[in-house]
């Protein structure tokens, strides 16, 4: 399945909101110095919900295989 940001809008538009400004906090965290442990939370964080869009993409559209718990 093609990665689209179409596609992922249909993870809504709240999920696909945060994910973004999670990595817009993350860049401008490494933009400005901020201490290395600031910079990493936002990654991890900005990690997540990219994967939370994407898996929600895959689910909906019936090609995610594993449980997700």
């Amino acid at each position: 399945m093609k990665r689209t940001l179409e596609g992922m809008a249909k993870a809504g538009e709240p999920l696909l909101r945060e994910a973004l400004d999670a990595i817009r906090a993350h860049q401008a965290a490494q933009d400005s110095g901020a201490s290395p442990e600031t910079i990493e939370r936002l990654r991890v964080l900005a990690d997540a919900l990219y994967h939370a869009v994407v898996d929600f993409q895959l689910l909906e559209a019936g090609s995610l295989s594993e449980s997700i718990h």
